[in-house]
């Protein structure tokens, strides 16, 4: 899809994220112990501060749970972290009540056929660029990227963008009498 067909995105204050093969590239690896071990993009890291910075909320919903995540989610300061949901949709209302937002102003980005709920009532939705082809269907938009490498910061980057709010997150990383890349 060509971001000139996207939706308008000005509205988006919530963003919502599934873990495997999304904050990840969807692998499980298990110690002998039977603890889950799971590698995370620091950019996408990145990119979530700035969407915290931004002023923009954060969820987790994911079909899985462990403490890598609770770890991460924590040190990234998600908003709302959800694991062993294994129907998201009725979980993403809740935090949407909860915020006293509507699904058009959250963003979701997803990677297989349990996200397709979340896609279809979200104002934006994303699918990893290796993720199934009937969530990329639906979605309002493929990434470039797949999971585990790059593919929230590139959603980020793009609503952010959108809504006119990146050159504010640049203003930090250039100093007052030098123009940021555009």
């Amino acid at each position: 899809m060509n971001t000139t067909d996207l939706p308008d995105l000005t509205g988006i204050e919530l963003l919502v994220l599934d873990v495997d093969g999304v904050m990840t590239d969807g692998r499980i690896m298990l110690t002998g112990a039977g603890d889950e071990i799971k590698a995370f993009n620091v950019r996408d890291g990145a990119g979530m501060k700035y969407w915290k910075r931004a002023g923009g909320k954060l969820a987790v919903i994911t079909g899985r749970g462990c403490q890598a995540v609770l770890n991460r989610t924590a040190e990234l300061d998600v908003d709302f972290v959800r694991m062993n949901a294994k129907d998201k949709l009725p979980v993403l209302q809740g935090i949407l009540a909860e915020l006293n937002l509507t699904a058009k102003q959250a963003a979701v980005v997803g990677d297989d056929l349990t996200d397709i709920p979340m896609a279809r009532v979200c104002g934006f939705s994303a699918a990893a660029a290796d993720g199934a082809d009937e969530l990329k269907a639906v979605a309002s938009y493929t990434t470039a990227l797949p999971g585990g490498a790059g593919c929230v910061r590139e959603v980020i980057e793009l609503i952010l963008k959108a809504a006119g709010k990146w050159p504010e997150i640049l203003k930090r990383y250039f100093p007052d009498n030098e123009e940021a890349p555009q």
